[in-house]
């Protein structure tokens, strides 16, 4: 292990401390509302990390792409949501890690979608286990929960010889809220969405088992979960300027950030130039619909610390530029070369995926454990074996 001051720029860092306390603070507000949570691992990607966030859970897992799915199937990890709508082109791929024994469930919205699905999973002889995904406020994908064409799918699919298991519900509209009173409004709508699509799809004669809700702000302020069976989040381990900017967290929680070093002044304008640019710390700018814009992040000391109203104004591919965030000049005295920074991201999933893995610092001796990420673009065959090695992002 090396500490944070040996670590190459920029990297990036996640503070155990924090990330358990977050990963403590999901589980105690589920536990309060009788629900398991179903972690969501394209936020991590890791499985040493993943395996915190299942302590205490069922053991199923929310993915967003068939390479997590095989990795966490090389982990042991079986009982898999693959919660983005399926692609009919994906459907070969899907049914070859069905019959090597992962018990994976696909999404869709669509009846056309189902068509698809049922026609192949025919072919094959092989019923998949699909959920409906139900839209609770019309930000993302899904069906409402009173559209014909909930049933109408559901029909096509059971005459295929698939099983309709369930429905699933995203709350986008989390997203938007700017108050505690309405992330609570928004998690009881996202309730209320799943549990009224499935008694419609009861009602017709689905044996509906799977009710899952799930968003970082929704799941930390619902007040009740009657009619759900499962929660997804992945965000919450990490936290994020966009979660900080919602009131879900607070900045002093986040656990995420990027290393990065000063490497130059822009002394006509009072700006600095660190070495973390768009590729270290993502193109997402999900702060600048908030009443704070955080730029590209918010710059913190070595140790964590926020330097007051200073963001990462501007960025290029390996350069970002710092400046005050009321465009107040930076002395280059206060910034002098080589001086070590850590960014907070906007949005931790999209900073993360910027990424090989995290380096873990340890509080009690500063020391840092890497730990790689599961790299789908090196997956061969977008499928990895048991046993092959993952490598490392260039």
């Amino acid at each position: 292990m090396t500490s944070i001051e040996q670590l190459p720029t920029p990297c990036l860092v996640v503070e155990e401390r924090l990330l358990q306390a977050n990963l403590d603070r999901m589980a105690s507000q589920l536990s309060a509302l009788g629900v398991p949570l179903r972690p969501h691992f394209k936020t991590c990607k890791n499985i040493d990390m993943l395996r915190r966030s299942l302590e205490g859970q069922p053991g199923g897992v929310t993915v967003s792409t068939l390479a997590e799915a095989d990795a966490c199937a090389r982990a042991g990890i079986n009982d898999i949501l693959y919660a983005v709508g399926i692609a009919p082109g994906k459907l070969p791929a899907v049914c070859e890690r069905v019959r090597a024994g992962i018990s994976l469930k696909i999404v869709l919205d669509h009846p056309d979608t189902a068509t698809a699905v049922a026609q192949y999973a025919r072919r094959e002889d092989l019923a998949l286990d699909v959920l409906l995904e139900i839209d609770a406020d019309g930000e993302r994908a899904g069906l409402p929960p009173g559209h014909p064409d909930l049933l109408k799918a559901a029909a096509i699919l059971a005459e295929g010889g698939c099983r309709v298991t369930g429905v699933m519900v995203h709350a986008g509209g989390s997203y938007r809220c700017r108050d505690i009173d309405c992330l609570k409004r928004v998690a009881e709508q996202e309730r209320v969405a799943a549990t009224t699509a499935a008694a419609r799809l009861g009602a017709q004669g689905h044996s509906i088992s799977v009710v899952s809700v799930g968003s970082t702000p929704t799941a930390l302020f619902a007040q009740g979960l009657e009619g759900v069976t499962e929660v997804r989040a992945g965000v919450y381990m990490f936290q994020d300027l966009v979660m900080a900017g919602l009131g879900v967290c607070r900045v002093e929680d986040i656990a995420l950030s990027v290393l990065a070093e000063v490497i130059g002044h822009r002394r006509g304008r009072g700006e600095v130039v660190i070495d973390a640019g768009w590729t270290a710390l993502s193109r997402d700018r999900g702060t600048a619909d908030q009443p704070l814009d955080q730029g590209y992040g918010m710059v913190c000391d070595l140790e964590g610390r926020p330097v007051d109203n200073v963001i990462v104004r501007s960025t290029n591919q390996e350069h970002g530029i710092v400046t005050g965030r009321d465009g107040a000049p930076l002395e280059p005295v206060d910034w002098p070369i080589g001086r070590r920074l850590r960014i907070l991201p906007n949005h931790a999933c999209a900073t993360a995926a910027c990424h090989a893995g995290y380096h873990l610092i340890r509080t009690a001796d500063s020391s840092a454990q890497w730990l790689p990420r599961c790299q789908p673009q090196l997956l061969a065959g977008n499928r990895v074996e048991p046993g092959q090695a993952q490598g490392v992002m260039p």
